[in-house]
C-alpha cells in the first residue's frame, strides 16, 4: 500500500506526540469565539466515554448516521479517505472494513489516545482542521462528521479539506442541523437545552461539555446555509439530504 504523503509523520508533529495530561477546564460557551485550545481540552476531557455518551444522547441514531456517511462516501478498495474530526475512530473503522486506506485525524490528543488503544491498526493522526498535515491532492474522498462546527473557522476548514482532495474527489459533511417540521423543531430545542444536560451528567465523563455542544448546535447554520458555506469554500454542486427529520443533514460536494 502506498504511504499517504504528509507534511510530517502520520503520528503527528513532534510537539503533539506527547501524552496529554487530563486537564480540568471551564467549558467554552458557544456564543463566544471558539478558541482551539479550549475546544481541544474539552474533547480531551470527554474522550473516555465519548462513544457511549453519543449513543445514549442520540437514542442510538448515531449508528444510522454513520451508515449514511459510508453510503454517501461510497469508498472503494484502495481509495484514500480522510476522516477529519474522527475522535476515537468509530467513524473510521467502516471505511477500513470496505478496503479503503483511511486516516482518522483529530486535534484532540485525548481522543486519539483512546482510539489508538482500541484500534491500533488505524493510522491516527494529530491535525488542526485549518492546517491539515497532508500534501495537496492526497485523498480521493474527505469527510467530517459532527466536527465542522467546532473548527474555529469552518470555511477555512472546508478550503483546507478541498486542498488535500484530488480533482474530482468528493466531500461528505455530516452535521447537526435544523429539523424541518416546526413543531418538532421546538421539541428538539427543548431537548437540547433542558433534557440533554442531565442525561449527560449521568453518562458522560465531562457533562458540562455537552452544554457547549448543545449551544453550538443551536448556533449552527441551517441546511441551505451550510450548502452556501461549502460552495463559498470552492466546492462544486453542494447538495444535502436530511436525516432524522433534519436533526442531522448530510451534505455532499465534489472538487
Amino acid at each position: 500500500m502506498t504511504p499517504i504523503p504528509t507534511r510530517y509523520p502520520v503520528a503527528g508533529p513532534p510537539e503533539r506526540t506527547c501524552v496529554a495530561p487530563r486537564i480540568l477546564c471551564r467549558v467554552p460557551r458557544a456564543e463566544l469565539d471558539k478558541q482551539p485550545t479550549d475546544v481541544r481540552r474539552m474533547f480531551d476531557a470527554v474522550a473516555r466515554r465519548y462513544d457511549v455518551t453519543n449513543d445514549v444522547l442520540s437514542l442510538g441514531q448515531d449508528r444510522n448516521w454513520r451508515k449514511a456517511v459510508i453510503a454517501a462516501v461510497d469508498p472503494r478498495p484502495g481509495e484514500r479517505v480522510l476522516d477529519l474530526a474522527a475522535g476515537t475512530g468509530t467513524s473510521s473503522q467502516p471505511f477500513a472494513d470496505r478496503g479503503a486506506s483511511v486516516v482518522p485525524c483529530d486535534f484532540s490528543l485525548g481522543m486519539l489516545q483512546v482510539g489508538k488503544k482500541a484500534k491500533p491498526h488505524l493510522p491516527f493522526t494529530a491535525g488542526d482542521g485549518t492546517q491539515l498535515p497532508f500534501a495537496d491532492e492526497t485523498f480521493d474522498a474527505v469527510t467530517i462528521s459532527f466536527g465542522l462546527r467546532n473548527i474555529v473557522d469552518p470555511e477555512a476548514g472546508l478550503r483546507e479539506l478541498r486542498r488535500v482532495t484530488r480533482p474530482g474527489g468528493r466531500l461528505v459533511v455530516c452535521e447537526f442541523s435544523h429539523p424541518t417540521w416546526a413543531p418538532f423543531r421546538t421539541v428538539y430545542l427543548e431537548y437540547l437545552m433542558k433534557a440533554l444536560p442531565p442525561i449527560a451528567r449521568a453518562v458522560s465523563s465531562a457533562p458540562d461539555a455537552y452544554v457547549y455542544l448543545a449551544e453550538s448546535i443551536r448556533a449552527w447554520p441551517d441546511q441551505r446555509g451550510l450548502a452556501d458555506l461549502i460552495a463559498g469554500a470552492g466546492w462544486d454542486t453542494p447538495q444535502w439530504r436530511d436525516l432524522s427529520g433534519g436533526i442531522v443533514a448530510l451534505h455532499r460536494a465534489t472538487r
